[in-house]
């Protein structure tokens, strides 16, 4: 019942990124419009604030992709010292290798950068490398952390981790990185990759059920 949504649930991902991108390849008027929209308020409001900019972008990168890599790096290295050889490849198939499918979704759409960027960014536009590390990270996260927490903290958690995508997409769109529809996309395609993950390389501790003892993750092997 659990795969079933799971699969149901990225599958409705994944048309929502296909959406994205027919909708820019095919240069739906709609979906440009909504773009701009948003995008020129929030560079009219940018510019002449060079604070403004530049707390946007050390947040976007003290949150970004790169720092979570970075961090579950050392994660994914006791796990290994420790033996717990599940738990390091599900990390690795999600988070690290998360940047293989973005380059690849980048380098497939090539869509350029909104020509009133306020910061650089390496690379193409399409979709998001940011909106979509973190939301693989975040996910992939939760799924190990929540199972070994109290149940009241778990509530806590995954608000905390909503809250951290949705600043991160919005912040990229606030600098002009991105395009709403590169965020949205970037959540849906890292949301569907998440899901392909868990399903290949499912924990051993189940993602919401209760667990009586941290010890669990000692079964991750």
């Amino acid at each position: 019942m659990r795969s079933g949504w799971l699969i149901g649930s990225a599958a409705a991902a994944l048309g929502v990124y296909l959406l994205m991108w027919v909708g820019y390849v095919q240069g739906w008027v709609w979906l440009a419009g909504i773009d701009a929209d948003v995008l020129n308020p929030a560079n009219r409001f940018g510019d002449g604030r060079p604070r403004w900019v530049t707390a946007w972008d050390v947040l976007c990168t003290l949150l970004g992709p790169g720092a979570f890599r970075l961090a579950v790096l050392v994660v994914i290295v006791v796990a290994l010292v420790r033996r717990r050889f599940r738990l390091a490849v599900f990390l690795t198939v999600t988070v690290e290798l998360s940047a293989v499918v973005t380059e690849t979704a980048k380098y497939i759409v090539d869509r350029p950068r909104p020509d009133t960027a306020m910061v650089s960014a390496l690379s193409t536009s399409f979709p998001s490398g940011h909106a979509l590390g973190v939301m693989v990270s975040v996910a992939a996260l939760l799924t190990v952390v929540l199972p070994v927490v109290r149940p009241a903290l778990r509530g806590w958690l995954v608000a905390l981790g909503i809250a951290v995508i949705l600043v991160v997409g919005i912040g990229r769109v606030v600098l002009n990185v991105h395009h709403p529809s590169d965020v949205i996309a970037g959540w849906a395609l890292g949301y569907a990759y998440f899901v392909a993950c868990l399903l290949l390389v499912w924990p051993s501790v189940p993602v919401i059920e209760r667990a009586e003892k941290p010890a669990v993750l000692d079964n991750a092997h």
